[in-house]
């Protein structure tokens, strides 16, 4: 427990270092060549896991880390192996690597400090659960390792591939992005053998199969939409319109505004790459009853998704970290205390909103 204990505060503190960081850099995180830079990261993650190649550290270091932690295992004590636990943190083998950078980097994109810290240590206590479990003599009811494990690396695997395609959809064109998700569903299928004769029937074999097969129609359904120039996104805000915004790209616009109107003006920050936004598009400004509470108000909309000089200056002038946030002013004097930052579901907007008129 001391020891497992120890490799969690390891971690804990990684994730405490990415999030400070990230919370610094956050809306730069944004840039197109670090979003790149990124999803290569993560691509070059799935690739370890599929077994082209390994990721760990340097022979020398790692022998190093080994013989230091084997030293402070013969002192003995709760110390020494509070010693080994967090040492063992650093020794990161193959088969955790890719999972462990891959949590590393979305937190200190998150610049969640509680996030980062409470997220590893949970992480790292579910991963010296096992060794809980045969300390305790659970051993034997343990699996045995196998060929099943290599199949478990290859679906995080294709789970890391997925998460680097919907970090590049910050910053390329819906359709490309479609494209490539029906890519990866394609060739996950393929892999998993969804054309392949069926060799067994009634077995996990045929399940497997059958559930390959279906991302094989869907990827299939997905590439066909985009080769006819068809985009499913757009399809779907045919169906569903949110809030009609009136766009503005400068402060001197927004100021011009606010002189002008005899209503209650609410200013939406937003960004393609801030899911939090999206989640406030698709969920709460599409409901019926928010468009009604927002009747009497004037609604003004800034795009900062280009994170250009013009846009920082202004969300500095107004003392705004970064999307989403929603400033209302009334007589052209903000309404400080009536600011909403993240996310807020409809029936929370509304009364929001009533507090506000």
């Amino acid at each position: 427990l001391v020891y497992v204990i120890s490799m969690s505060f390891a971690y804990s503190i990684a994730g405490i270092i990415a999030s400070t960081f990230g919370a610094n850099i956050q809306i730069a995180m944004q840039n197109p060549f670090v979003v790149i830079s990124f999803s290569l990261i993560f691509v070059a993650l799935a690739f370890s896991l599929f077994g082209f190649y390994e990721i760990k550290l340097p022979e020398f270091i790692q022998n190093r880390l080994v013989s230091q932690s084997d030293e402070a295992g013969k002192k003995g004590g709760f110390i020494g192996i509070a010693i080994m636990g967090f040492l063992s943190a650093l020794i990161v083998g193959p088969c955790v690597a890719p999972p462990l950078a891959g949590a590393i980097i979305y937190i200190s994109q998150t610049g969640d400090i509680l996030l980062g810290g409470t997220s590893l240590f949970v992480m790292s206590l579910g991963m010296g659960l096992p060794l809980l479990l045969i300390g305790l003599g659970a051993g034997k009811f343990m699996p045995k390792p196998g060929g099943w494990m290599n199949r478990v690396s290859q679906i995080f695997g294709v789970v890391m591939i997925g998460i680097a395609i919907q970090n590049l959809s910050k910053i390329l064109p819906d359709n490309v992005t479609l494209l490539l998700w029906s890519l990866l569903l394609i060739t996950s299928s393929i892999y998993m053998g969804a054309l392949e004769p069926l060799k067994n029937r009634f077995t996990s074999e045929s399940l497997i199969k059958s559930f390959a097969f279906i991302m094989l129609l869907y990827g299939s359904y997905l590439f066909i939409n985009v080769i006819s120039d068809k985009s499913i996104d757009n399809q779907k805000v045919d169906k569903v319109t949110g809030l009609e915004f009136v766009k503005l790209n400068s402060l001197d616009e927004l100021d011009e505004k606010l002189f002008q109107s005899e209503k209650v003006v609410m200013v939406d920050f937003s960004a393609k790459w801030c899911a939090s936004c999206q989640e406030l598009e698709e969920i709460t400004f599409t409901n019926q009853k928010v468009k009604e509470s927002l009747k009497d108000f004037d609604l003004y909309q800034i795009d900062v998704t280009d994170n250009s000089n013009e846009k920082k200056a202004m969300m500095k002038e107004l003392g705004i970290v970064g999307p989403p946030a929603i400033l209302f002013f009334q007589y052209g004097v903000e309404l400080e205390e009536k600011r909403i930052y993240g996310f807020k579901n409809p029936e929370d907007f509304i009364k929001h909103i009533q507090t506000v008129k």
